[in-house]
């Protein structure tokens, strides 16, 4: 069966791992993200941190991970989720400066 290279990402702001692995042909996001084996690279996560993460491809989000086959080059992001809104911290900083 031929195999595509793709590449799995999660960062935190400490660290960050790319991980480069050649998957089946047809191989969606959510599997390729499993075969990455992220926990073992990250063990003090929780594991539903990285099970419950959001996925995209080159920083757009899909929207069914779970049925995107992926394409040769594809790079799947794993993004936390936002610890304050983007809009709240804009007034806060605009806050500040007044």
């Amino acid at each position: 069966m031929a195999e595509i290279p793709i590449e799995i990402a999660f960062a935190l702001p400490e660290r960050q791992a790319v991980v480069a692995l050649n998957v089946p042909l047809g191989t969606t996001a959510s599997e390729a993200v499993a075969l990455a084996d992220l926990p073992a690279r990250f063990p003090d996560l929780p594991a539903e941190t990285l099970a419950g993460a959001d996925l995209g491809i080159f920083g757009k989000r899909l929207r069914e991970p779970q049925a995107h086959r992926l394409r040769a080059g594809d790079r799947v992001e794993l993004y936390r989720p936002l610890l304050i809104d983007p809009k709240r911290a804009r007034l806060a900083r605009a806050a500040e400066k007044r």
